[in-house]
């Protein structure tokens, strides 16, 4: 830079300095203020404003949350919860995004002892004037026998602004899922009762009116001599439901006058839902929760994790308690210029087919197109081929329609016997591109070679077993205490084995489909249950029915309905 330029820049800066003086001396003229006064009204500005939404979980069941609540629990900094089993709810919710949420024992302080509520509403407004988005989880509904009103009288107290987004309370939902209503055409009067709050005066619910009663599980017999003394029938029905809206609950049904005895067999505990009513009556014909086909079962899925998903979703939905245990995951080749070659193949016009093996093969692929900058148009004049319907889907979601998916049997072999022969009059190009698994047979690959096609048969992929789960679900497997186990393919029964040993000879066997049940089979294990067509959903259903033929059958016979894990025999599965 010259001087002479370096003297007109120095004499720009210092005019831009005695203008921004200037303004800054007028300002403040003109406000009758000083700097002082804006940086007070800039730090009041700056300070954070607290927020709190307090939320409803529902009783139990996770999928009585609102989508609302869900909606505000995905954004949220800070989740105060109040039972352990919030934890595991925000685990299944929020899934990786768990990691950036704080979670806060709302339930006990840091010395282990139980919060008392004005302890619990001063770690609230603690949290929110933190200027995080919190979160305050309650059973229930937050403002139903719960202390959200007093958590929230805190807030506005102390500024913090708050919002409620309403739960199921456990007063209309665990009889719901007990199949008791609690009104009728017949019958429109219902009593809510908290048995804990004070000394309650029996004699005025004499009448027919329904009764639901809350914290009385310690006191019920004592209750039910009141209700007959002042007048109601000693053999007026009595529910009483324990754990629910959860797949641990069960039910105790009785009269006023048995509730006695019953109560001091042990089996009742709380928590607790008591339901006295005619309505209880309907119970026998509108249970509809603990009726479930696998009502209770726990369930052993052996699958990667982002194939879990689906098929525990589905046995939740019958009742089932799926665990997933991974057995194999899912690495690029070792050598990757295999594939390399075989996209490049691809784009060039080298393949008249190419065959889609497996989910994961086109995962493989479309991976490698991104990587070349490439997408769906690189398939223009090739012919797609899908083992099944799932693979045919994941090809669809890449905006390609497979011409061929086998009509018949899903696998290999049914490709094969609707795969055509090759025709050089018809076929310009002999060759089919072939990418699967490092593991995958070559069942395929042999078929197509002798319809007269060259197959170029590429590892696009790696299964790798997964590391063995822990002792405990590894003793669970061996001891029976899985009710089943669902294969979904021939390599999570080998990893299984592998990793984790043969499951217990009582524990109820289900596979996708024939090739797995063969290999099931080999391993030494009695297949009870096979899908009718190869999909999670498919087998799922097949699980579900094998279920319900199962109680059926226990109750005609008399016996009582236990899960398979509850009948099982010291003895373990033994080799055909």
């Amino acid at each position: 830079m010259t001087k002479t330029a370096a003297k007109r820049v120095a004499a720009k800066q210092s005019t831009q300095r005695s203008t921004r003086a200037t303004s800054r001396s007028t300002a403040t003229q003109s406000n009758g203020t000083d700097d002082r006064g804006a940086r007070n009204r800039s730090d009041e500005s700056d300070r954070p404003v607290g927020h709190v939404a307090f939320v409803g979980s529902g009783p139990g069941d996770p999928g009585l949350l609102t989508l609302r609540a869900a909606d505000v629990l995905q954004s949220a900094d800070v989740v105060i919860t109040e039972v352990p089993e919030h934890t595991s709810l925000l685990a299944t919710l929020l899934g990786e995004r768990m990691a950036k949420v704080c979670v806060v024992d709302g339930g006990f302080g840091e010395d282990g002892h139980t919060l008392t509520h004005a302890a619990r509403a001063k770690l609230v407004v603690k949290h929110a004037k933190s200027g995080l988005r919190v979160v305050r989880l309650l059973a229930g509904d937050p403002w139903l026998y719960a202390t959200g009103p007093e958590e929230a009288q805190a807030c506005a107290k102390a500024g913090v602004s708050f919002e409620l987004i309403p739960g199921v309370s456990s007063v209309t939902a665990v009889p719901s899922y007990a199949g008791v209503p609690l009104t009728t055409r017949g019958n429109r009067e219902v009593a809510v009762v908290n048995v804990s709050d004070s000394k309650v005066n029996w004699s005025s619910y004499a009448d027919n009116r329904t009764l639901v009663l809350l914290s009385a599980v310690d006191s019920i017999a004592h209750i039910a001599g009141e209700l007959v003394s002042a007048g109601r029938p000693a053999q007026t029905p009595v529910a009483i439901t324990m754990v629910g809206t959860t797949t641990d609950q069960s039910t105790v049904v009785s009269t006023l006058e048995r509730i006695a005895v019953d109560a001091r067999s042990g089996t009742i505990i709380a928590p607790a839902i008591i339901i006295i009513g005619e309505v209880v009556d309907l119970r026998e014909n509108l249970s509809w929760f603990e009726t479930k086909p696998l009502f209770g079962w726990r369930v052993l899925v052996p699958r990667t994790k982002e194939q879990a998903g689906g098929l525990s979703s589905r046995l939740r939905g019958y009742g089932a308690v799926p665990e997933e245990v991974p057995t194999i995951s899912v690495e690029p080749p070792r050598n990757p210029q295999q594939m390399d070659k075989a996209i490049r193949g691809l784009v060039e016009g080298r393949y008249e087919w190419v065959a889609f093996t497996s989910i994961n093969a086109v995962k493989a692929v479309r991976e490698k197109f991104e990587e070349y900058g490439l997408d769906a148009r690189a398939f223009s004049g090739l012919k797609v081929a899908a083992v099944g319907d799932k693979t045919a889907e994941a090809v669809a979601g890449w905006g390609i329609r497979p011409d061929l998916v086998p009509g018949g049997e899903q696998s290999s072999m049914g490709l094969l016997a609707d795969w055509p022969p090759f025709d050089d009059v018809l076929d310009p190009i002999n060759r089919v591109f072939l990418p699967r698994a490092d593991i995958a047979t070559e069942t395929l690959a042999a078929g197509l070679v002798d319809l007269g096609w060259e197959v170029d048969d590429v590892t696009a992929y790696r299964t790798v077993r997964a590391a063995p789960p822990p002792a405990a679900t590894r003793e669970a497997i061996k001891s029976g205490r899985f009710d089943a186990v669902v294969f979904t393919s021939s390599s999570t029964v080998r990893n299984l084995v592998g990793i984790a040993g043969k499951p217990h000879s009582a524990t109820v066997i289900a596979c996708i489909g024939p090739a797995t049940a063969r290999t099931a089979e080999e391993h030494g294990l009695r297949v009870d249950v096979m899908a009718e067509t190869p999909s999670v959903e498919d087998l799922a259903e097949a699980l579900a029915d094998y279920g319900s033929a199962r109680r059926l059958n226990l109750i005609e016979s008399g016996e009582p309905v236990a899960k398979p894990s509850e009948r099982r025999q010291p003895t373990r599965r033994k080799a055909t």
